[in-house]
C-alpha cells in the first residue's frame, strides 16, 4: 500500500440534491412573498413593516426574499453551549451531533410499580439524575410535565430542579415572557450575571410557531426576549401532514420551512447575530388514529430533507430521535428509537432531542433514557467509521502471522481492539446457556434494573450553597409576582 496513506471511512447520508434543495428553498421564498405569515404580535408586525415587509389585513405579513436571505446570512452558523460551570459542552455547527431529552411528558411510568400515572416534579428529578449519569446524553430537559406544581410556576420549577441535579446544558420551555424572564434571571444568578450568561450560555429555550404559517403573540414575545438577552433559542414549528400542512412530504417541507425562516427573520431583525437554532417538525397524521406519529418513516424522511436544507443554509439545526409511538418500553419502542437515532446521527442534525419519548410524546419512562444512551453510543460508533492506513492494514504483522496463524496474542490486537470494537453495556452477547443461568432477563428488564440502581446511587453535582440561596430567593419572588397568573400548558 502507499507509504503514509491515511483516510477515514465514515458513514454518510444525504437525501436531497443541490437542485432539489433549490426547489424547496424557492418554494418557501414564494410562500413568504405571496402567501405570507400571520403575526399575532404588534411589535413583531411593526419591526417587519419597518424592514420592508408588506402588511395586509389581520396582520398578514408578506416577506421579500431578499430580507429572508439577509437574515439567514446574519444568523450565526455556530453556537457554543457550555455546561453550568462554564465549560464548553456542545458546539452546534456543521454535522456535529448532540443528543438530549425533550420536555413536557404528561404521563410517566413508575419504575417500581410499572404504574402509568400523571407526571410529578419528582419525575423531573429522576430524569435529570438519570441523564446526568448517561455519558451519551449531552443535554437535559424536564422530560416530565409535573402536575403537582401550579401552572404559573411549572416551568420555573422544572428549570430549577434540573439545575439542582446536573451540570449539563439545559433545554427548556416556558409558557410566557414572564416565566421565561424569571428562568433567565435564575440562569444569570448561577453563572454570575447576564453578561457572563451571554458569553457562556448553558441553556437553550424552545419556542414554536403554529402551523400553518402563524406566529403567536407569546411565541414572538419569547423569541424577542431571547434575542435581547443573547439566550440561544430553538424556534421551530409543529406540522401534521394532511391536517395543519400539505399531505405531501415536499409540500409540507416547503410550508414548514417558510414558517421557520419567517421566525429567523423576526429574530434577526430584532437582534442581528443573536443565536438561533432552526429546523422543522413535519410529521404525518395517522389517518386511522389521528395521532402525531413519532415512529413513522415519513418523519425520518422529512428530518433528513431539512437537515440537507439547513446544512445548505449554514444554520445550526435541531432534530428528534430516540422516540416511539409505543405506549410502553417494548420491542416497538426499541426499534423505532434505534432507527430514529441512527438516521439523525447520519443526518448530522446538531441538537437532537426527545430521547426516551414514548406514546407519541405523551409518556415518559426513565429506563427509556438508559436504553437510548446505549443506542446513541452504537450509532456514534457507526458514523465514526474506520481508518485505512499503514497502522490499520499492518502488512508486517500479516506477513509474520501468515496462513493458519493467530492474532489473539499479538501486541497490535492488544493496542487497537478497544478503539476498533464497540462494546455494549446492556445488549446481550452471552451464549444462550449463560444468559439462562444469569436469569434470562429481557433487555427491557435489564435497563429498568439499571435505571433503578442509578436513581438509588447517583446524584449530580449540587449548586453551591450561596447560588442555591439566590435561586430560592428568585423562586420565592416569582411565586408572589405570578400568584394570580395562570398559564396554559
Amino acid at each position: 500500500m502507499n507509504t503514509g496513506f491515511r483516510s477515514q471511512c465514515v458513514s454518510s447520508y444525504r437525501i436531497l440534491t443541490e437542485n432539489q434543495i433549490q426547489e424547496i428553498h424557492q418554494a418557501s421564498m414564494d410562500i413568504l412573498e405571496t402567501v405570507g405569515v400571520q403575526v399575532k404580535n404588534d411589535t413583531g408586525v411593526h419591526i417587519l413593516k419597518g424592514a420592508g415587509c408588506s402588511v395586509k389585513e389581520d396582520n398578514l405579513v408578506l416577506i421579500p426574499r431578499r430580507l429572508v436571505e439577509q437574515c439567514i446570512h446574519s444568523a450565526p452558523s455556530s453556537i457554543t453551549i457550555c455546561d453550568r460551570n462554564g465549560k464548553e459542552a456542545m458546539c452546534l455547527e456543521g454535522k456535529n451531533i448532540h443528543f438530549g431529552l425533550g420536555t413536557d411528558l404528561i404521563n410517566t411510568y413508575d419504575l417500581e410499580t410499572n404504574e402509568l400515572r400523571l407526571s410529578q416534579l419528582q419525575d423531573v428529578v429522576n430524569a435529570a439524575r438519570v441523564a446526568d449519569y448517561c455519558k451519551e446524553i449531552d443535554f437535559i430537559a424536564s422530560y416530565a410535565l409535573p402536575h403537582d406544581v401550579s401552572t404559573n410556576m411549572m416551568y420555573i420549577m422544572c428549570f430549577k430542579t434540573i439545575m439542582e441535579n446536573s451540570t449539563k446544558p439545559i433545554f427548556f420551555t416556558a409558557a410566557e415572557r414572564e416565566d421565561l424572564s424569571v428562568i433567565c434571571d435564575m440562569a444569570a444568578a448561577v453563572v454570575g450575571g447576564e453578561d457572563r450568561l451571554r458569553e457562556k450560555p448553558f441553556l437553550i429555550h424552545y419556542a414554536e410557531t403554529y402551523s400553518p404559517l402563524t406566529h403567536s403573540k407569546s411565541g414572538v414575545d419569547k423569541l424577542f426576549l431571547c434575542a435581547d438577552k443573547g439566550i440561544p433559542v430553538n424556534y421551530t414549528q409543529g406540522m401534521l401532514m394532511g391536517a395543519s400542512g400539505p399531505v405531501t412530504l415536499a409540500g409540507a417541507i416547503a410550508v414548514a420551512n417558510a414558517e421557520v425562516l419567517s421566525g429567523v427573520v423576526l429574530h434577526q431583525i430584532r437582534k442581528k447575530g443573536a443565536p438561533i437554532i432552526s429546523g422543522l417538525t413535519v410529521v404525518p397524521m395517522d389517518m386511522r388514529t389521528t395521532i402525531f406519529s413519532y415512529g413513522a418513516p415519513e418523519y425520518r424522511l422529512t428530518d433528513a430533507a431539512y437537515a440537507d436544507l439547513y446544512h445548505y443554509y449554514g444554520l445550526p439545526m435541531w432534530g428528534t430521535a430516540g422516540c416511539s409511538d409505543s405506549n410502553c418500553l417494548d420491542q416497538q419502542a426499541a426499534a423505532e428509537a434505534a432507527i430514529s437515532i441512527f438516521m439523525s446521527a447520519l443526518n448530522g442534525a446538531n441538537l437532537i432531542h426527545d430521547v426516551g419519548y414514548l406514546g407519541q410524546g405523551l409518556i415518559g419512562n426513565p429506563a427509556a433514557i438508559v436504553m437510548c444512551d446505549e443506542l446513541i453510543s452504537y450509532a456514534r460508533r457507526l458514523v465514526r467509521g474506520f481508518e485505512i492506513s499503514e497502522k490499520t492494514i499492518p502488512m508486517d504483522l500479516i506477513r509474520k502471522v501468515g496462513p493458519g496463524g493467530n492474532y489473539l496474542t499479538e501486541d497490535h490486537t492488544l493496542e487497537h481492539h478497544k478503539e476498533e470494537f464497540w462494546l455494549p453495556k446492556f445488549f446481550n452477547r452471552n451464549s444462550p446457556d449463560t444468559w439462562t443461568q444469569n436469569g434470562g432477563k429481557t433487555y427491557g428488564e435489564v435497563v429498568t434494573e439499571k435505571t433503578i440502581q442509578i436513581l438509588k446511587t447517583h446524584k449530580g453535582e449540587p449548586l453551591p450553597e450561596e447560588v442555591s440561596r439566590r435561586i430560592d430567593e428568585i423562586t420565592d419572588r416569582a411565586q408572589e409576582a405570578l400568584s394570580d397568573k395562570q398559564f396554559e400548558t
